[in-house]
């Protein structure tokens, strides 16, 4: 735990909301959780619930507030808004979001003007550009959860094909959080191996069928759980929490979280998800992306689905 005093409000006390804040708990990464929530006595109950077992994790105080109480806080996370149903698109709920955030984020920083802001509710890299734009804070300081939940996806699913250890696979999923994510197969490794020489070693056939296979168990892992349950919230709490330690205990981890990209990968003024360092300044320079020429083509037709989204809204 931070040797300071350190606080973090989570917007939306949702599913995921509610799952993140406990997730943070179990870490033991803060002294305080805010919980805020348009149904005021939802946060109530879900603050309420968490402290019931607060013996059980390292010391935290956790209760309900409102925007006001971002002031202080190291990080504001942002799960509110309208949740994908089944059969809809991440991309499909921009919209009603936009106009949430066109609220929400002025608050936030009027509250909290030093706070790292992170964005998890979708479209996330939309949304992440549309809160750049309308804070006008420094770009290092506007988060998106971006593709870190995608990425650990791929590598677990890598990890079952092969029957490695997930810590094993170095591989990566870029670009936006949604249809147009994009996959780098060609500098995916397993324990620095490249992917194919391991396969080939272990007399495993990891063709086109299988990739393709992989890739759709990626992109479609959100529908399936939300067909099924309503919502998805373990693993998103998860990699949220993991985004946060790597801010608050100054880290310098590589994530691929979605920041603004400003000419990088021949890519500029759009938010998507590439590898960059994560620390207690936000977010960092992208790093150099190992991949081929289909898959740069396909990370520059993601960033312009993303483009034009932003600018159907204004943005």
């Amino acid at each position: 735990m931070p040797s300071e005093r350190t606080r973090i409000v989570i917007v939306g006390a949702g599913a995921v909301g509610s799952t993140i804040a406990y997730a943070v708990m179990l870490r033991g990464l803060v002294h305080e959780i805010v919980l805020v929530d348009s149904v005021p006595h939802k946060a109530e109950a879900e603050a309420k619930d968490l402290m019931h077992g607060s013996m059980f994790v390292p010391r935290v105080e956790v209760a309900a507030g409102a925007i006001e109480d971002c002031r202080g806080s190291a990080i504001v996370v942002v799960t509110a808004g309208a949740k994908q149903k089944p059969g809809q698109t991440r991309l499909q709920l921009v919209e009603t979001n936009a106009a949430l955030f066109r609220d929400l984020v002025p608050r936030i920083f009027s509250a909290a003007p030093q706070a790292l802001l992170l964005v998890v509710s979708n479209p996330v890299d939309v949304l992440t550009y549309l809160s750049l734009r309308i804070a006008g804070v420094a770009a290092e300081r506007i988060i998106g959860s971006g593709t870190v939940l995608d990425t650990s996806r791929f590598r677990a699913l890598l990890a079952l094909r092969l029957g490695v250890d997930v810590g094993n696979v170095h591989a990566y999923i870029v670009g936006e959080h949604g249809d147009s994510e994009v996959p780098i197969w060609s500098s995916a490794q397993i324990a620095g191996v490249p992917l194919a020489e391991v396969a080939a070693a272990m007399g495993m056939p990891f063709g086109d069928a299988e990739r393709t296979e992989i890739v759709r168990g990626v992109r479609d892992a959100a529908a399936e759980v939300i067909a099924a349950k309503g919502a998805t919230n373990w693993a998103i709490g998860l990699s949220v929490t993991r985004i946060m330690e790597a801010v608050l205990r100054d880290e310098n981890r590589v994530l691929t979280v979605s920041a603004l990209l400003e000419g990088q990968h021949n890519i500029e003024d759009v938010c998507l998800s590439v590898p960059r360092l994560v620390g207690r300044r936000g977010v960092g320079r992208p790093l150099p992306v190992s991949c081929d020429a289909a898959e740069t083509a396909a990370l520059v037709r993601s960033a312009t689905i993303l483009r034009e989204t932003a600018r159907r809204l204004g943005y």
